[in-house]
């Protein structure tokens, strides 16, 4: 219903362990958002402007406004929710205790004891998410081919292992950029990172050039 909401924060509130909420102001209209108590903290002050991604939960008996300072983050919230067992205060914390990128990291390397820190998150809920997770983070575009036709003769490009890219590919189309972005993303990662680095390197980098404004 919504992508995004800019406007002035009005106020603050911590909520249980994990999660917060803050209320911002756009067109004389209060917008109530719950967030990560990360989120929240780097949201700024009462009176900051601040441009927040949104999601809205639709429940039998409420409807509630999540929302994050970046898109990727907002994505992989959205992503957690369907995996099962996991609702929106287990989402939260998961996103208050890791940043996106390095949940998705976490994940594909299979870690689940590291996932385990989080809190209320025990090692039988870890595996489970990254099990289901990672299937929908990478196989989910599976049948989409890399293509960076565009960029074959990038040397920087061409070293780095075709299952890496494709892996990088699928997890950045399964958070809904489109095959351009992902492209681009790709590129740009590959000049950063070491050519021997795995694909949770190149896709932390990607992720964070997208994550620019």
């Amino acid at each position: 219903m919504f992508d995004y909401i800019k406007g002035k924060i009005v106020s603050k509130q911590n909520n249980i362990v994990g999660a917060a909420s803050f209320v911002v102001e756009c067109n004389n209209i209060g917008y109530l958002i719950n967030t990560t108590g990360r989120t929240a903290a780097a949201a700024g002050r009462e009176g900051a402007d601040t441009k927040v991604y949104t999601t809205l939960i639709h429940r039998e008996d409420a409807m509630i406004l999540c929302g994050f300072l970046n898109k990727e983050d907002r994505d992989i919230f959205n992503i957690l929710m369907t995996v099962s067992g996991v609702g929106m205060k287990v989402a939260l914390v998961l996103l208050d205790e890791f940043s996106g990128c390095d949940l998705i990291s976490v994940v594909i390397k299979g870690d689940y004891k590291e996932l385990a820190r989080a809190k209320g998150v025990g090692p039988k809920l870890a595996q489970k998410i990254i099990l289901e997770l990672k299937d929908k983070l990478i196989n989910w575009q599976k049948n989409s081919p890399l293509d960076l036709s565009d960029v074959a003769d990038d040397s920087v490009v061409a070293e780095v292992a075709s299952e890496a890219l494709n892996e990088v590919q699928a997890v950045l189309l399964s958070l809904g950029y489109s095959l351009q972005e992902a492209k681009a993303a790709i590129k740009q990662a590959c000049r950063v990172v070491d050519k021997k680095d795995s694909s949770e390197d190149i896709l932390k980098e990607a992720l964070s050039y997208l994550s620019q404004d």
